[in-house]
């Protein structure tokens, strides 16, 4: 028997409605609470879940909602964002798909932490063993929801919209859900306090960019959010967050989707160019680094080289993990290197 309950509801409207249903027993803000206790407090959670199988299936969305009860002791996260805040709120990870676990974010796992598969794949047997009052998927694990939630109350925290939305709401659910509403608000007031501050810097710095992803010896032009979409949030953060005019209007009309030569980098000349590297990211064996892709002739001859301008970001915060509270730290002082001229 499944040990939570989810509903499919009939508006069509809310994405992210949090509702505290509490009840007077539960905890303040900040206190441990013994697992009968906490039970007896619960958070509803209600998203738009993506009901459609197959890859190239149309989504079909189905209003789910999830009871999760307050101040979970064991907690089980698939979303490596998920894991980055609700560590840094002061709650720890029993289980996770510990290979994808960036090295930064290893302590919020508990000593005893067991694998809970991967991102794509969980361990059924291993986490229903565990017994976890809550698990934490997104992302690449979205999928996983209907099995997941037969074992546990599950909740999707995918990127939903904006970054700076998803982030906020998502942030604000899990400071209720662990009794750090207040820890939760004061990072958000820090973070949107360093994100303006790189805003002011990347305006004082002036000057056009472009963001690239290099992998497998190719560059590919990351392209601002049109439109909102969460799909195109990770290539356009540098310049929907944090302000980077794009070298050209239209990136993607540009490029056609299709991967750039140098010769398109040397064309358009952006003066500042913020570079992804995905392999680094992935691991993968034997690639070669993207400083060492981009150091050729061409290349030499852009402006953002000539001025010492090309920038490196942390490839596991803006590939890997993509969210979190210490991620978007990690995200506002790579930006930040804009000062450093």
């Amino acid at each position: 028997m499944p040990r939570t309950r989810s509903a499919a509801v009939a508006s069509a409207l809310a994405v992210l409605a949090l509702t505290v249903a509490g009840c007077a027993s539960g905890s303040t803000a900040g206190e441990s609470a013994p697992k009968d206790q906490a039970a007896a407090t619960s958070v509803s959670y209600t998203w738009d879940r993506n009901t459609a199988t197959g890859e190239d299936a149309d989504p079909v969305y189905e209003e789910t909602t999830v009871e999760v009860p307050t101040h979970p002791e064991t907690i089980v996260v698939f979303d490596m964002a998920a894991l980055d805040t609700i560590g840094a709120l002061g709650g720890t990870v029993a289980g996770a798909p510990l290979d994808s676990v960036p090295d930064y974010l290893k302590g919020y796992l508990a000593d005893d932490a067991f694998n809970a598969g991967t991102l794509f794949e969980a361990d059924l047997v291993a986490i229903e063993a565990q017994q976890p009052d809550l698990i934490v998927i997104g992302g690449r694990s979205a999928g996983l929801w209907k099995d997941l939630n037969e074992i546990a109350p599950t909740v999707d925290l995918s990127l939903r919209g904006s970054y700076l939305d998803t982030l906020e709401a998502n942030t604000t659910f899990l400071g209720k859900v662990l009794g750090a509403e207040d820890k939760a608000a004061e990072t958000l007031t820090d973070l949107e306090a360093g994100i303006d501050e790189a805003k002011a810097a990347v305006q004082e710095a002036g000057g056009t960019g472009l963001a690239i992803m290099v992998s497998g010896g190719q560059l590919s032009a990351l392209s601002p959010n049109t439109g909102n979409d969460p799909r195109g949030a990770r290539g356009g953060l540098i310049y929907d967050v944090f302000g980077v005019e794009p070298v050209l209007d239209d990136i993607k009309a540009a490029t056609h989707g299709e991967p750039i030569s140098f010769e398109f980098l040397l064309e358009h000349d952006p003066q500042w160019l913020w570079v992804v590297d995905r392999d680094a990211a992935i691991g993968t064996e034997g690639a070669q680094p993207a400083a060492a892709v981009l150091d050729n002739e061409i290349v030499d001859r852009t402006t953002a080289a000539q001025q010492d301008h090309v920038r490196y970001l942390n490839p596991t915060a803006w590939y890997i993990v993509f969210g979190g509270l210490d991620t978007t730290q990690i995200m506002i002082d790579d930006v930040l290197q804009v000062a450093a001229q």
